[in-house]
């Protein structure tokens, strides 16, 4: 018997490698001084324009939004889903990236999905400025579907120490903001899907009014970079902290960075986008867990004091949202009931 015979493609694993060395290539920059193949990455660690240059590290997973992918045939998007993640992930903290490390796991390789998913992490690297400087593909049958895989990200930023922003600045009297998300990101889509087209009525090719594209469509919209909104508020203001609004919604998220002597109350004074509305009115879901489990419109929130206020004016799809006051570490949304 063969490892082939086994479910395990050698040769396919080769000619996936080869048919991104080019692409992936492409993001370098003068720091990695290792090529594609090697057992290790090689990265240029001695941050010369910072005087006590501290690394920032993350992982993450696109979880059950690669199942949609699966369904409509569309895989580029969770590519860069993996990497706008990550890269928020790092800059909230004040972070530049520097480089992102893959990992994809398939029931069965089929090397033009995966070039297909690698070319959506070339071009979210590219956006963002940092090298996709190694990865692992494996296959795995047995332990997955023949048309199914998984995707997990690796990302190393560094940051000025005297810069990190853990939100310990945070104090009574901030003004709260929200920067306008344009999907679900890559959380709460195991309720997305359940309540939607296990239990619901809806297919992944329908289309309804409020929704530019299908419904399907619109939930592999890929999880948007924060990024270039970070530097634009630390480059004009003096921001207290940023919370990236993934999994466990806005109530967790912002708990995350408050110091325990404050609260935040938010008001509910931004439009709710339509999938936000489509998956609550589908699932009957009680609002509470609705905030608990998706973005609902607010992408990343940022914490200013009042001085800064209009400085903040410029950066594209902001909203005042709320504020800080005294209290023991929660988040109160008005109008949510539990």
């Amino acid at each position: 018997m063969k490892y082939k015979d086994a479910g395990v493609d050698i040769d396919e694993g080769l000619k996936f490698v080869k048919r991104i060395k080019g692409k992936v290539k492409s993001t370098f920059n003068d720091n990695v001084l290792s090529n594609i193949g090697n057992f290790g990455a090689l990265y240029d660690g001695s941050f010369k324009e910072y005087e006590n240059p501290v690394l920032v590290s993350s992982s993450d997973g696109v979880g059950t939004k690669i199942k949609i992918g699966i369904e409509m045939n569309m895989h580029k998007g969770l590519g860069m889903d993996i990497v706008n993640h990550c890269v928020n992930d790092i800059a909230v903290l004040g972070a530049k990236p520097l480089y992102f490390l893959d990992y994809m796991a398939f029931g069965k390789l089929k090397s033009e999905i995966a070039e297909e998913i690698v070319e959506g992490m070339v071009e979210a690297c590219k956006n963002n400025g940092l090298a996709l400087i190694g990865g692992e593909t494996a296959e795995m049958p047995g332990m997955y579907n023949e048309n199914d895989y998984d995707i997990a990200g690796f990302i190393v930023g560094v940051v000025e120490k005297s810069c990190i922003l853990d939100g310990s600045l945070i104090q009574e009297g901030d003004i709260v903001f929200g920067i306008k998300s344009k999907s679900l990101h890559t959380n709460g889509f195991s309720l997305a899907r359940k309540v939607l087209f296990d239990s619901g009525k809806y297919s992944y090719s329908q289309h309804i009014e409020g929704l530019k594209n299908s419904i399907g469509e619109t939930l592999l919209t890929p999880h948007k970079s924060y990024y270039s909104e970070i530097r634009s508020i630390i480059e004009s203001c003096s921001p207290h902290g940023f919370a990236h609004i993934t999994g466990g919604g806005l109530y967790d998220n912002i708990e995350r960075i408050l110091p325990e002597n404050t609260d935040v109350i938010i008001n509910l004074n931004w439009e709710i986008p339509t999938i936000f509305k489509l998956i609550k009115d589908a699932g009957n879901i009680p609002d509470k867990d609705l905030y608990r489990t998706l973005n609902m419109g607010i992408g990343m929130v940022v914490f200013l004091s009042p001085d800064d206020k209009e400085k903040i004016a410029t950066v594209n799809d902001v909203v005042e949202i709320g504020r800080v006051v005294k209290g023991n570490g929660e988040v109160i949304i008005k109008g949510v009931k539990d």
